[in-house]
């Protein structure tokens, strides 16, 4: 089975006024690809609980990110046209959109959720063969690309049948 692209998608908090921070994806031949987001001068918020999760400064960004232009002219050019699957639809199209519209550039992918891809059977065991998979690669860090390459092999184990 040819696994779907899968994006992740870190961000500077929560709720209204949060922004992408990092966004990483896994392709459908599990290949990489990660890049840290310079924030917009008008990107303030910011929340300390999210910066513990996924570990990533403002000083970081500042040091590495790259403008959201590049980003989005990035994702563009090595999703177009395909349909890539997240876990966290609720959020992370908004915080792909804000990218999109401070690039001013046109998505030229369509984001959908990944939990339309299980079946009910499947969605029950999802948290759990995630977990394992996680345990599996001996991930510390909370970060953009390999929680999409989890997530990936998580719904390569679900839809082969491996038992969590």
């Amino acid at each position: 089975m040819q696994l779907p692209a899968i994006l992740d998608i870190e961000a500077s908090g929560f709720g209204r006024g949060s922004y992408p921070i990092e966004i990483g994806f896994c392709n459908g031949e599990g290949a990489l690809f990660c890049g840290l987001i310079a924030p917009e001068p008008e990107w303030q918020h910011w929340d300390a609980s999210a910066e513990a999760l996924h570990g990533i400064s403002r000083e970081l960004l500042r040091r590495h990110g790259r403008p959201v232009r590049w980003m989005a002219e990035q994702l563009n050019a090595r999703l177009a046209g395909q349909t890539v699957y997240c876990d966290g639809w609720g959020q992370d199209y908004p915080w792909l959109a804000r990218l999109y519209d401070a690039a001013g550039v046109a998505l030229r992918f369509k984001l959908d959720d990944l939990r339309g891809l299980l079946n009910e059977a499947e969605a029950q065991r999802w948290r759990g063969v995630v977990d394992i998979v996680r345990q599996r690669q001996r991930l510390t860090r909370h970060r953009a690309s390999s929680d999409a390459r989890v997530l990936q092999l998580a719904l390569g184990e679900i839809k082969n049948g491996v038992a969590a």
